[in-house]
This record gives C-alpha cells, sequence and structure tokens, in this order.
C-alpha cells in the first residue's frame, strides 16, 4: 500500500501526528506551478485602512521560507501605507486548476535590505524604471504620462548605468500565525483544517472546520 501524502494525511481525522503548515503549503503549492497556467504565486492580500475599513488586492508571492511570506511594492502605495500604519495581514492563494486554496493571517515585518536589494535585481530594467517612475495608487491622467516618465528616466540613465532601488520601494513579510487549508468537495462538503499557533517558535495547533 502506498505511503500517504501529506494531504492524505491532513484530511484523514484518525492521523493525529504532527504536522508542519510550511511543508504542506510546499507541497500544495509545487503541484500548483505543475498546474496552473498563470501565476500560480498570485495572492489576495487584505488590509484595513486608518478608518477600520478592509482593502483588498493581488500581488505576487516573491519570496518565502519559514519566517513567513514576502512581497514587494511601493511603500508609499495604498496597501504600503495602511501596513506601515498597522502591521497586520491575511492573504489568500487560490488554484482553481487543483480547487484548492491556502488562507494566512498574521503580523507583517519589513524584509532587511539585503532582501529587498536581491528581489530588486532579479526585476528587468524596464520593471526597474517603473518602481521609480509610478507614484503608486495615485492618480494618474494618462497611460502616456507613465510612459513618458519611464522614457525620461531611461534616457536620464542611459544603457549602461544600474537602475537603483528607490528607497520606497521594498518588501513586506507576512508572518504566519495561523493557516488554514480548503479542498473543495462534493456537494459543497469541503475539506478545511486550521493552525494557529499563538508564538513565533510556538506549536502549532490542528482543526478541521466546518464548511
Amino acid at each position: 500500500m502506498p505511503d500517504k501524502t501529506l494531504t492524505d494525511r491532513l484530511f484523514d481525522d484518525s492521523d493525529h501526528a504532527a504536522l508542519d503548515p510550511f511543508d504542506l503549503f510546499e507541497d500544495w503549492f509545487a503541484a500548483a506551478r505543475d498546474s496552473e497556467p498563470n501565476d500560480p504565486n498570485a495572492m489576495a492580500v487584505a488590509t484595513v485602512d486608518a478608518d477600520g475599513v478592509p482593502d483588498v488586492r493581488m500581488v505576487l508571492l516573491n519570496a518565502r521560507d519559514r519566517r513567513g511570506f514576502c512581497f514587494f511594492t511601493n511603500f508609499e502605495s495604498e496597501k504600503g501605507r495602511q501596513l506601515l500604519a498597522n502591521p497586520q495581514a491575511a492573504f489568500v492563494m487560490h488554484w482553481k486548476s487543483r480547487r484548492q486554496q491556502v488562507r494566512v493571517r498574521g503580523p507583517v515585518e519589513i524584509v532587511s535590505e539585503a532582501e529587498a536589494d536581491a528581489y530588486y535585481s532579479t526585476r528587468g530594467r524596464v520593471s526597474q524604471l517603473g518602481a521609480h517612475a509610478s507614484q503608486q495608487s495615485r492618480p494618474l491622467p494618462s497611460r502616456l504620462t507613465l510612459i513618458e516618465r519611464v522614457d525620461s528616466l531611461k534616457a536620464s540613465l542611459g544603457d549602461d548605468q544600474p537602475v537603483p532601488r528607490p528607497k520606497h520601494w521594498s518588501g513586506f513579510r507576512v508572518v504566519p500565525q495561523q493557516f488554514e487549508f480548503w479542498q473543495d468537495g462534493a456537494n459543497r462538503l469541503h475539506d478545511r483544517v486550521r493552525f494557529i499557533r499563538t508564538l513565533p517558535d510556538g506549536e502549532w495547533r490542528r482543526q478541521r472546520l466546518y464548511p
């Protein structure tokens, strides 16, 4: 009989052995990369504004490790200002082709300068110029205005000069306090399992939820 997969164990109510949600995420994410036609690393990140009104948008998961999940952005954007003022966030990654999703909640921290530089260096030159040219979330008269700003920066730097990372452009790391793994079930009898911990290095508590 073949060994049980991590997903088998996750939804097996008789299996009480400890499971690591980071390992489960990696297992699901690897499968999603093989099946999703576009952006398997896309995630919807939710924040709140100064009035406590929720806000959500799609971003890309650009880095991850056991500390948490990172995305990069303009800190002067709406999400940047919201997270700097209230460093808490939630995100969901939904893989339609696999009928699975993962939800994560937790505090947010700013990545190190070295991490921001490392990711910024992987971006294409025009994307780097765009990080300078875009006044993200602010009114834009026309698309032509943005293109002209990029072209002006490109001309001023030339083709050989490196494009430095803007000081207002960096990354946020969502540090999980909760994971939820959801798998579609027939007749809307879905499988949902939540993991919670109260301390950064604490033990994960596992709990099945009603769909």
